[in-house]
């Protein structure tokens, strides 16, 4: 069979404050894999990273511990078959390729805490999601995992959702990011 065409679910480019306070970018290609293993399996030990939080690896996966005995793990665009072979799967162990099923976009810059808390229902306080917490909550009124993964020492968050809700959480974060000076493009609306 051929490989499909990826094509990501946002439909318009990467959004900007023109002070770079908050940027909001499309980021649906990187790879993404699901892994549900049991206490006492080697992918569990493997993984061994808590629920709540996450770790980069020497290889630049990003491992998080999504729920209780699962972990998504974020890698290079193209890596999600070598990543996925990867893991361990002896004993009670799952690993799904989600790459093309889950949306994702990164929220960045020193004003991204407070575009989110105009549509997220979580506390964002850096006490309660300091850089490397990973949490599911409500952005935009759509189901969400987000992980906070700083850059340059501004906040910085990645938030993942459900594939056909891509276009409309990209455009609501942009509809958000207006309040702070982003000029949106032209055909990206969400009144």
């Amino acid at each position: 069979m051929p490989d499909l065409e990826f094509k990501s679910p946002v439909a318009h480019g990467p959004i900007s404050t023109p002070d770079g306070a908050v940027t909001v970018e499309d980021e649906t290609v990187t790879a993404k894999i699901v892994v549900r293993a049991a206490v006492g399996t080697a992918a569990a030990a493997d993984l061994a990273v808590p629920y709540g939080q996450s770790r980069l690896r020497a290889d630049g996966t990003l491992v998080c511990g999504t729920r209780p005995d699962e972990w998504t793990l974020f890698a290079a665009v193209g890596r999600a078959a070598e990543v996925a072979a990867s893991v361990n799967t002896e004993g009670f162990v799952n690993v799904i390729d989600i790459t093309h099923g889950r949306a994702m976009m990164r929220v960045s810059g020193r004003k991204a805490t407070d575009l989110l808390a105009k549509v997220c229902n979580i506390d964002l306080a850096d006490d309660m999601t300091p850089d490397g917490a990973v949490f599911s909550g409500s952005v935009a009124k759509v189901t969400c995992d987000l992980l906070r993964s700083d850059r340059a020492g501004e906040p910085s968050y990645l938030i993942s959702c459900e594939r056909s809700f891509g276009d409309y959480l990209f455009a609501a974060l942009g509809d958000a990011c207006t309040e702070f000076g982003a000029i949106l493009p032209v055909g990206l609306d969400i009144h």
